[in-house]
């Protein structure tokens, strides 16, 4: 009999950081916890990287997570602020790859399509899947429901990003 999995889904943003967490037992999803970094756009870069490193190094700490999921960086037509949510990005692959966890990473229309069954969806659709999914789930915000839904479609999609990641480490 094997334990349970604990995932930790992050969705990044230099405004805001959400992280979800959820165990797997066999087909089981089990919510665990959720919430999001905030970050004051009154202090420098710099600052608000490092509030987000701390935010997710405590997350870390207090749940032991297994395994890490985050969303792909889509690009919009703000190259600055493409660049800027890249590093949020960069910190919140950081924070599990030095834990010494394994990170898959997921396209958000993935995400969308595993949750929702649509590669496009409103926020709401989301919402209201995730409480079908994770009935115990009351994500204060946005980024919490999304970290969830990243953590979920890992949960769904694990076997085949973890053996794409041993695959690339053995190269």
């Amino acid at each position: 009999m094997s334990r349970p999995i604990r995932i930790l889904g992050i969705d990044p943003g230099l405004r805001r950081t959400g992280w979800g967490l959820i165990e797997v037992d066999g087909n089981r999803l089990i919510f665990i916890a959720c919430g999001s970094v905030a970050t004051s756009d009154k202090v420098s870069l710099a600052e608000r990287l490092v509030t987000i490193h701390d935010g997710l190094a405590k997350v870390m700490e207090e749940f032991t997570p297994d395994e890490a999921a985050v969303e792909a960086t889509f690009v919009n037509k703000d190259a600055s602020a493409t660049l800027k949510l890249g590093q949020a990005r960069g910190v919140a692959m950081l924070i599990p790859a030095r834990a010494g966890i394994p990170v898959a990473e997921y396209a958000p229309n993935l995400v969308k399509k595993t949750i929702v069954g649509a590669g496009h969806c409103e926020k709401e659709q989301i919402r209201l899947m995730l409480h079908v999914l994770l009935p115990k789930a009351d994500p204060p915000t946005h980024d919490a429901a999304d970290a969830l839904a990243i953590a979920v479609t890992h949960a769904h999609h694990r076997q085949r990003a973890m053996l794409k990641l041993r695959v690339a480490a053995a190269r």
